[in-house]
């Protein structure tokens, strides 16, 4: 399988402050950026940064525009890898394949997002039929993140945290966990979507218990209903 069709290099900007999570991921990440930012002169006291961060929680509550927002903050590229594509490819390959999207990650100083990271990261007392390959799979991963040079930033994300091998779990230096967003958070983040829409067109009823993501497709199917009324209903006067 060639690399390039297993990477995405995302050039969308999103900035951390307009992300919505709680107060304590927000200081972790915050620290872990200015850590980054001030690698050179934390070096000259042999002071380590935290370079390898694992998401984990509800799919659609921002893990992967938080390592977006967190490549833009420093000013680099980041490399997005959905695990559950690469793992497709004959299981013999995939540690050859990991390699290689670590070295590009490496070579383009980038930040590297791994989605679906329990697709290689699967436990090796699991009962996986493919069992001896992926304990080599993990094997290969663990040397991968041991050797990662600290101006690469590696950002995992997963939904099943319980199902990770228990020493790729370890290595991981800032483990934060995504929640589902209660109704105040959803609200805030309805106020956010609509305020770029006609006012006229904002009063819409709003759905909770449900992602972010979730409540971002909900809006734009929504809009763009009552926009192409509107538009229909003008060519009818």
């Amino acid at each position: 399988m060639n690399l390039y069709e297993l990477t995405v290099n995302d050039t969308e900007k999103i900035v951390l402050d307009d992300l919505l999570f709680s107060e304590e991921n927000k200081a972790a990440l915050t620290q872990t950026i200015k850590e980054h930012q001030y690698l050179e002169e934390l070096k000259k006291y042999n002071l380590k940064v935290d370079h390898k961060i694992l998401l984990h929680g509800h799919s659609g509550c921002g893990k992967t525009t938080t390592a977006k927002a967190i490549a833009t903050a420093l000013n680099k590229n980041v490399v997005i890898i959905n695990l559950s594509t690469l793992i497709n490819a004959r299981i013999g390959e995939t540690s050859k394949n990991v390699k290689a999207i670590f070295d590009k990650a490496i070579r383009e100083n980038a930040v590297l997002f791994l989605d679906e990271f329990d697709q290689i990261g699967k436990s090796r007392d699991s009962e996986d039929k493919d069992v001896g390959e992926m304990r080599r799979l993990v094997n290969t991963i663990i040397q991968l993140i041991d050797y990662l040079p600290t101006n690469c930033l590696l950002i995992c994300a997963t939904n099943h945290y319980h199902t990770i091998d228990t020493a790729l779990l370890r290595r991981f230096q800032i483990r934060l966990q995504f929640e589902m967003p209660n109704e105040s958070e959803l609200d805030l983040y309805y106020d956010r979507l609509l305020v770029g829409f006609p006012s006229h067109l904002q009063d819409i009823s709003r759905k909770y218990n449900i992602s972010y993501a979730e409540a971002k497709d909900y809006v734009n199917t929504i809009m763009k209903k009552q926009i192409i009324a509107e538009l229909e209903l003008q060519k009818l006067l």
